[in-house]
């Protein structure tokens, strides 16, 4: 018989329901309003049915107890109301449960995230597997909301206000041990006895609430309330910028449930939720997950991709060690490197050891666990072992001989079938592959450092590469945990060559004699992560400033950065790499923290005067990366507005709540960022003139996401 509720209720022989959530037709547990009338049927039969001794809530699916609430369910309200009403439903649900007679316990393995940890919070009990999958957390901060269904309100009361506030706020993810030590769950047991060990859960009964710990009693008094909000808001201003309306809508509804009450916080909460459901905000972030989630369903082709069974890395530095950690660790692929010497290897043995062990000291990972990954790396001097590798990543020098001898030795030592991936920021995949036996194996795959957190790759195809040479490497990179777009084969590719003219400009901007800080705060108040200065020193100056000649000879002078730079690298300052760059490095243990060098200043030859308002520098900066990530729409660079926007956003950090490039130009309008060039070209050059992609946008009345 066909299944057609997401909710199933089962009734033990020791008068245990069991409840399990398995949604139809669907690989992820999501909560949807339509579910409403099933689990509301569920409780009265809970209620009517008088014998029963407990409930029990657990997933049907292998992997995921509830990921969250359907998005689109948000998406399609029209009105703060209608989403404000949606909260108020999910609350009442959350109620119902809560006020059940009977013990009631959520049985968790695989994510529980958002409505799903929202559930939970309302059972008395909850157990949860001790599965690396397993991960508790209300992520909703990073849509741009605040948990809608009462996690505002029952999250403070459980594991205390501090704790609750930083979980929101950050929407980070409990990994179970974590939860455990939070009294966010009351036990950590294996998946194969999750079942049997949230039975004898029921049998011990309702258990008293939890005391919490002192610290969090006094906080949760008025005075102690008073200073930890305070803080808190002083401390989510300096880090949001007022960019994310939702931290202090979160910090508001969580303060008026302690002081006022649950019946004003669920209301407050309910409201806050209608209101920023609203916001352009919520509506840009959202936009962003619902492209990255597309995206996941795609092969970058239109061949399915080949089986990957084994990878290949070529060079031990810091690259080839972050995609090996990458391989090993979220592909769980066995990694074969391949170095000119063994301290090459042990580098990248080392490299991954490091970060693996760093888990181990926090408790993340066990010590046998650390043994595992690391027995998928291996490596050595030669090719011995590469004859059954799928693909081979490339992450040597950049140099084209280089490269192109690499090719060639991998085709004489590996599988007719191999790919060969070169992880290339600047030269032409057509080149690398020009004198390939096999051109049509031959493709980019570019990562950006370090590898181990930045979310983005580059794959790069050109004009020979088959389709499934395509897909098949857009496997690998989703395996690794990563978010591929697939660009086309010019200079820069796509996210270096929209990077380039913005770091340019606040280059001009400092021989201008703006400040150094002043620069790099006017693009963080803008919304990026970091600077473009600052960037450039944590990329590494001797880096950062390759990849402009390069971009100035493709595309011409609008590409130029200023000739006194020279002098900078000139002085052997790297960044942070070697303690100096635009910024002085303390070393390691000194609690000083990093601070603008003066002595820039004397070698450019410029008195840091600071006439710009940082408005003005912002706008300098970000209308630079507009005018050319249109230009890389209109030339095929990037296949869609969609990749440019999660290429701008995941791979150099474009303000998330802006929702990329091409949506940010949507909201300003064609006309309006036409006029901005414009204004700018007049008072700055030309190379503010506004590409024919916008002029022709502007004449035509359209926009980018079609809309």
């Amino acid at each position: 018989m066909e299944q057609t509720s997401a909710f199933n209720l089962h009734v033990r022989l020791d008068n245990i329901a069991v409840v399990t959530i398995d949604v139809p037709g669907e690989k992820m547990n999501t909560l949807k309003a339509s579910f409403g009338p099933d689990v509301h049927n569920i409780i009265k039969q809970v209620r009517d049915n008088t014998a029963l001794q407990g409930l029990i809530f657990i997933s049907g699916k292998p992997d995921n107890f509830i990921a969250g609430a359907d998005i689109n369910m948000i998406a399609s309200c029209q009105t703060a109301l209608e989403a404000q009403t949606l909260a108020q439903q999910g609350q009442q649900i959350m109620a119902e449960i809560a006020a059940l007679p009977i013990p009631v316990v959520a049985a968790i393995h695989g994510a529980c995230l958002g409505g799903g940890l929202e559930l939970a919070l309302a059972c008395h009990s909850r157990i949860c597997t001790d599965d690396e999958k397993t991960k508790l957390g209300l992520p909703e901060v990073q849509l741009g909301l605040l948990p809608g269904s009462g996690g505002t309100q029952r999250l403070p009361r459980l594991i205390g206000v501090s704790h609750a506030l930083d979980m929101i706020l950050t929407g980070k993810q409990l990994r179970p041990r974590q939860a455990l030590k939070l009294g966010l769950v009351d036990e950590v047991v294996p998946q194969s006895i999750l079942l049997k060990a949230a039975v004898e859960l029921v049998a011990k009964g309702r258990q008293p609430s939890r005391i919490l710990p002192v610290r969090e009693r006094i906080l949760a008094g008025p005075l102690g309330r008073s200073l930890l909000f305070s803080m808190v808001e002083k401390k989510t201003e300096q880090k949001t910028r007022g960019n994310y309306p939702a931290t202090l809508r979160i910090i508001e509804v969580i303060k008026v449930g302690l002081g006022q009450g649950s019946f004003s916080g669920y209301e407050s909460e309910a409201k806050a939720f209608g209101e920023l459901a609203m916001t352009p905000q919520s509506a840009a972030l959202r936009g962003l997950f619902f492209a990255s989630t597309e995206l996941k369903k795609e092969h970058g082709a239109d061949a399915p991709p080949r089986p990957i069974n084994a990878v290949g890395v070529l060079g031990g530095g810091l690259m080839g060690g972050g995609i090996a950690f990458v391989t090993a660790t979220k592909g769980k692929l066995p990694v074969r490197i391949k170095d000119i010497n063994n301290d090459g290897i042990n580098h990248a043995l080392k490299y991954s050891w490091d970060l693996l062990d760093k888990k181990v000291r926090r408790r993340h990972l066990k010590a046998a666990e650390r043994q595992r990954e690391m027995a998928r790396i291996s490596g050595g001097t030669d090719y011995h072992g590469f004859h059954n590798r799928d693909i081979v990543v490339e992450a040597v020098f950049e140099d084209l001989a280089l490269k192109q001898k690499m090719v060639a030795e991998i085709e004489q030592n590996s599988a007719p079938h191999t790919i060969f991936a070169s992880n290339t920021s600047s030269l032409p995949i057509a080149d690398i592959a020009a004198n390939a036996a096999h051109p049509e194996l031959v493709i980019g795959l570019h990562y950006f450092s370090p590898v181990d957190k930045m979310p983005l790759v580059e794959v790069i195809p050109h004009a020979g590469t088959s389709a499934e040479t395509i897909s098949t490497t857009v496997a690998l990179a989703k395996k690794q945990g990563k978010t591929p777009i697939v660009v086309g084969d010019s200079a820069g590719f796509y996210v270096n060559r929209i990077l380039a003219p913005y770091v340019n400009e606040a280059m001009r901007c400092l021989v201008e004699g703006e400040p150094v800080d002043k620069i790099d705060n006017a693009l963080v108040a803008f919304g990026f992560p970091v600077g473009p200065i600052q960037l450039l020193d944590e990329v590494g100056i001797d880096v950062g400033t390759k990849i402009s000649p390069i971009l100035q000879h493709a595309y011409g002078d609008r590409f130029a950065a200023p000739q006194s730079i020279a002098a900078i690298l000139n002085d052997d300052r790297k960044g942070r790499k070697n303690g100096r760059g635009f910024y002085l490095y303390p070393g390691k243990g000194s609690r000083s923290k990093k601070q603008v060098d003066a002595a820039i200043y004397t070698l450019l030859g410029v008195s840091p005067k600071g006439a710009l308002a940082e408005k003005e520098i912002a706008q300098r900066c970000v209308m630079m990366m507009l005018n050319e990530a249109a230009r890389c729409l209109d030339e095929g660079v990037v296949r869609s507005a969609r990749d440019g926007d999660i290429g701008g956003v995941f791979g150099i950090g474009f303000p998330p709540f802006l929702g990329g490039p091409f949506r940010y130009m949507d909201t300003l309008g064609a006309g309006e960022v036409v006029a901005q060039l414009q204004r700018l070209a007049s008072q700055y050059g030309e190379r503010f003139a506004p590409c024919d992609r916008l002029l022709q946008m502007v004449e035509e009345q359209r926009n980018f996401w079609g809309k």
